[in-house]
């Protein structure tokens, strides 16, 4: 009955609840979206977007970039979750986890709307890009390529980090 998150992560928040990482716990509002990420910034920066949008959210959990992480759990969890009405889901180049995540999605019936980002769209191949599972390894690792998956499995994908709040406004209104 125990989830292991990290070592390379800013953690989870459940706002007004529980905090444990990293995360600057003044920006996180009580709310209804929960957020699974591979960015820490962009966790901060997505919501920080939903709750000025008015929608707050329900737990946030940071995974980290390391090439083993769990971003299909995480989706899992916050779709499970009576308390989240939408997910945002930021991931970045390299690996197939995201693809795996939104092929889960798509099979579980696509129960909550799910907002999709992700990063190193202009990432050149073969390089390591700040986190460790952030490289290019194939046609399928590009940022392109995981977007039009994700867009394929039924999630809403955004081009830039900035629109993942009114995308979330969008798909809950």
């Amino acid at each position: 009955d125990t989830r292991l998150v990290g070592p390379n992560c800013p953690g989870v928040i459940t706002p007004e609840e529980a905090k444990v990482g990293i995360m600057p716990g003044f920006i996180f509002k009580k709310g209804r979206v929960g957020i699974v990420s591979k960015s820490g910034t962009l966790t901060y920066e997505a919501a920080d977007q939903v709750v000025k949008q008015g929608f707050g959210i329900s737990t946030a959990i940071g995974i980290g970039g390391d090439p083993i992480i769990g971003t299909k759990e995480a989706v899992e969890l916050l779709m499970n979750d009576p308390e989240t009405e939408a997910i945002v889901m930021i991931g970045e180049i390299g690996g197939n986890l995201e693809a795996e995540a939104a092929q889960w999605i798509k099979a579980d019936g696509n129960r909550k709307p799910v907002v999709g980002f992700i990063a190193g769209q202009t990432a050149p191949a073969g390089r390591t890009m700040g986190h460790a599972g952030a490289i290019v390894g194939g046609a399928d690792d590009t940022a392109q390529a995981k977007m039009k998956i994700l867009a394929e499995n039924g999630i809403h994908v955004v081009s830039s980090p900035a629109k993942i709040g009114e995308m979330v406004a969008k798909v809950l209104k």
